[in-house]
């Protein structure tokens, strides 16, 4: 089924995610097609307000951030892209129930996560707040 894209051409909304992905560092191929699929539908559900191609950047440098590690997004995007992006995963972290939190975990799930990034992330049940698994 997937071929079918390669033979017909990918739609304009996967285009404007693969555009994303590859502005924040991070090739569109390293990134399985039904994840990108659920970042589309997670960003539609969570930021309707923003356009379109917003919402896909924000995404994107987070899912980058999240598979390349600090030190190498540093690398691609620049040491305050890093940190800025360091910071909205804290507060995803802390949050547990936002859009980033979702991103974090479909990356978890789909083992794209840096090691680095994996050892942040507690998901103990019995720890309120701060790295528990988001709810939804």
């Amino acid at each position: 089924m997937f071929r079918l894209f390669d033979m017909l051409g990918r739609s304009a909304t996967m285009q404007a995610l693969h555009d994303s992905l590859r502005a924040a560092g991070l090739h569109p191929i390293l990134i399985p097609e039904a994840v990108k699929l659920t970042v589309i539908k997670l960003t539609r559900k969570h930021a309707p307000q923003l356009p379109r191609d917003r919402a896909f950047a924000q995404a994107a440098e987070l899912l980058a951030y999240c598979v390349l590690g600090h030190v190498q997004f540093a690398e691609t995007s620049g040491e305050d892209a890093a940190d800025r992006t360091e910071a909205r995963l804290e507060a995803a972290l802390d949050a547990g129930d936002s859009l980033d939190a979702k991103l974090i975990l479909l990356a978890l799930h789909a083992g794209l996560l840096a090691p680095e990034i994996t050892d942040r992330i507690d998901l103990d049940a019995e720890q309120p707040g701060r790295g528990t698994a988001p709810k939804g």
